[in-house]
């Protein structure tokens, strides 16, 4: 009689083994892959977002009751990005860096005012998750990463910055992101979405953002900017670069 009885204490065992392993939420591995996007040379975080106000039956929003987001530092700003509409600026000023790291909070309810809690999730940085998976809505960190992609083997890559454009389609203003440099003495673009494949910018559209982003694009747009790159230990020093104003909407 004593087989069955240990029969079942280990099928109660395995059982018990399963039920403690919880699955991990789709925009927690998604933050996390956006992480090493960047790699170890940007300063970056995730957290985990209580949002009091979630979208649903009576509210219309991108934002899920519980949110994972990956907060980073880029050009003398803190950026956030969410699986559900990209990246968008999280500091409201320039200069005041070290203050919003320390606390993000009241940055958070300038996003949404649902953003009422919220927390860091500190562990060790995931392997990676293959050649080729990106998470969605990551063009910003993904252009961040096809500039350090260039740097590590010594590409030509002066002047970077981010080119972010946007357009009016179905009532809502989507942005995207796409890289800038000068190589060779002429302009080029990666659209880190689609390829690490430079595209020549032709010389005669100068260095207006909208002209260029029409062109990259194949259409028009409703408006566009740009940000020059300042990447802490691997490009110039932070005297060189400004950081010009923040995008608008959400870019990705």
């Amino acid at each position: 009689m004593r087989a069955p009885f240990l029969l079942l204490i280990l099928l109660a065992g395995a059982a018990s083994s399963n039920a403690a392993v919880a699955p991990v939420p789709p925009a927690l591995s998604d933050a996390r892959a956006a992480r090493e996007m960047l790699g170890s040379v940007t300063w970056a975080r995730i957290m985990r977002i209580e949002n009091s106000r979630p979208a649903g039956m009576w509210r219309r929003g991108a934002y899920p009751g519980t949110v994972y987001a990956l907060v980073f530092e880029l050009s003398g700003i803190l950026w956030l990005y969410t699986d559900a509409d990209g990246t968008q600026s999280l500091s409201l000023t320039t200069g005041t860096l070290q203050r919003d790291k320390a606390d993000p909070g009241p940055l958070l309810l300038a996003i949404d005012p649902g953003f009422r809690a919220w927390s860091w999730i500190d562990e060790t940085p995931p392997a990676g998750r293959g050649p080729g998976r990106r998470p969605p809505n990551a063009c910003m960190p993904g252009s961040v990463a096809a500039l350090l992609r260039r740097l590590a083997v010594g590409s030509e890559t002066g002047s970077p910055q981010l080119l972010f454009y946007y357009v009016d389609a179905g009532g809502a203003r989507r942005g995207h992101t796409v890289l800038l440099f000068s190589a060779a003495g002429h302009l080029s673009a990666v659209d880190a979405e689609n390829s690490d494949r430079p595209v020549s910018v032709p010389d005669s559209l100068g260095a207006d953002p909208r002209a260029i982003s029409a062109f990259l694009r194949g259409g028009p747009v409703a408006t566009a900017r740009t940000l020059p790159i300042r990447c802490t230990g691997r490009l110039a020093p932070p005297s060189q670069w400004a950081a010009q104003a923040p995008p608008a909407a959400p870019a990705g």
